[in-house]
C-alpha cells in the first residue's frame, strides 16, 4: 500500500487539534486519507480554519469542543466524532497544559489544572474512545522529554507527563483483549507557539545570563542541534498509528532529536 494511501479507511480524532503539534497530527493524518476530528477548548478560530482547509483540499474533518477535564464532555464528544465520521479507529490524546514553578507556589488549583488536564484528561480520553473501537485501534498518549530528565521547577508538569508513561505502558495488556494498541510518544523541545511562550523557563537562572535565545538554549540539549517541527513529531506518531507499528503497545516513543 502507497503511503498516501495508507490511512484510507482510518477515523481519527485528536484531541488538543487546533494548533501546534494536534493541528500537524490532523493535516498528516488526513494527507494520507483519514476522516479526522480535531478538538478544542477555546481556540475556536484556529479550528474552524484548520477544518476549512482541510475540506477545502477533499478532506474530511471536523471540530468539537471539549474540555477533556470534563469526563462526561469527553465522552459526549467522542461519541459525536464517531457518528460524524461513521466509526473510530484512531485517538491521538494530544491536549496538554505546561507548568512551570518553584516547590513553595505550587497551589491545590496548580496540581489540579495540570493533573487533570495532562494526566486524567487523556485517560478520560481513552475511557470514551475504547468502546468506539470495534475493529481493534491504535491510541497514541502524549507524554514529553520531561518524563524522564530534570530541569529546573518543572516537577509538577514532568510529573504529570511521568504518569502518561505509565498509563500507556498499564493499558497495554488491558487493551490488548480488544485488540487495541496504546502507545505514547514524548517530543522534545518542539517549534510550537506554546514552547515559544515557555521557552525562557527551560534554562536555568545560572544560564539565563548568556546572549543566546532561550530557543537556542534548549537546541543544544538535542544531538540533531535544533527544535523539531510539529510535523516531524507528527510523522512518529502516524508511524504508531499505522500498520507498521503492529508489534508495538505500552512503548513510549522519544522524539527529542537525541535528548542529551
Amino acid at each position: 500500500m502507497a503511503v498516501m494511501e495508507r490511512f484510507a479507511s482510518t477515523r481519527a480524532l485528536i484531541t488538543g487539534g487546533s494548533r501546534g503539534i494536534g493541528a500537524a497530527v490532523a493535516r498528516r493524518l488526513a494527507a494520507e486519507g483519514a476522516a479526522v476530528t480535531i478538538t478544542y477548548r477555546r481556540n475556536t478560530g484556529l479550528a474552524d480554519a484548520l477544518v476549512a482547509e482541510l475540506t477545502a483540499a477533499g478532506r474530511t474533518a471536523f471540530a468539537l469542543r471539549c474540555d477533556v477535564r470534563d469526563r462526561a464532555l469527553a465522552h459526549q464528544v467522542a461519541g459525536q466524532a464517531a457518528d460524524r465520521m461513521g466509526g473510530l479507529d484512531v485517538l491521538v490524546s494530544n491536549a496538554g497544559v505546561e507548568y512551570f514553578g518553584p516547590l513553595a507556589d505550587i497551589t491545590e488549583d496548580d496540581v489540579r489544572r495540570v493533573l487533570d488536564t495532562n494526566v486524567a484528561g487523556q485517560l478520560y480520553a481513552v475511557q470514551a474512545a475504547v468502546p468506539l473501537m470495534t475493529g481493534g485501534g491504535r491510541i497514541v498518549l502524549m507524554s514529553s522529554v520531561s518524563n524522564g530528565i530534570a530541569i529546573y521547577q518543572h516537577s509538577l508538569y514532568a510529573a504529570s507527563k511521568a504518569a502518561v508513561v505509565a498509563l500507556a505502558r498499564n493499558l497495554a495488556p488491558e487493551l490488548a483483549a480488544r485488540n487495541i494498541a496504546i502507545n505514547a510518544i514524548a517530543p522534545g523541545g518542539t517549534a510550537t507557539d506554546m514552547a515559544t511562550e515557555n521557552a525562557p523557563h527551560y534554562t536555568h537562572p545560572l544560564l539565563r545570563g548568556y546572549n543566546m535565545s532561550a530557543q537556542a538554549q534548549i537546541s543544544l540539549h538535542a544531538s540533531l542541534g535544533r527544535l523539531a517541527e510539529p510535523e516531524e513529531i507528527a510523522a512518529a506518531i502516524a508511524f504508531l498509528v499505522s500498520p507498521d507499528a503492529a508489534y508495538l503497545s505500552g512503548a513510549t516513543l522519544a522524539a527529542d532529536g537525541g535528548w542529551m
